[in-house]
């Protein structure tokens, strides 16, 4: 057994882990393109509109809060000069 059979070896195992994972990596991408990205695109408007939704109660609830507390009293200092 010469010195290079085990360096052969392991550039053997890696080139296979490699291509393994470009396998991986490509049926992945074509998971995401196939599954996710459509129904990403069916939903979202779904999705903002019901976002649209609750910002609208939200701005309601700060409006309704703001009409309900007093002004703040003026800083002292910034009345009427005698």
């Amino acid at each position: 057994m010469s010195s290079e059979d085990p360096k052969r070896s392991w550039e053997q195992q890696l080139r296979e882990a490699a291509a393994h994972l470009e396998d991986d990596l490509r049926r992945f991408a074509n998971y995401i393109n196939d599954e996710i990205v459509p129904d990403i695109r069916r939903n979202g408007s779904i999705a903002l509109r019901e976002a649209a939704i609750e910002l609208h109660k939200l701005a309601e609830r700060l409006d309704d809060h703001a009409r309900k507390t007093p002004p703040p009293p003026p800083p002292p200092g910034d009345g009427p000069q005698s």
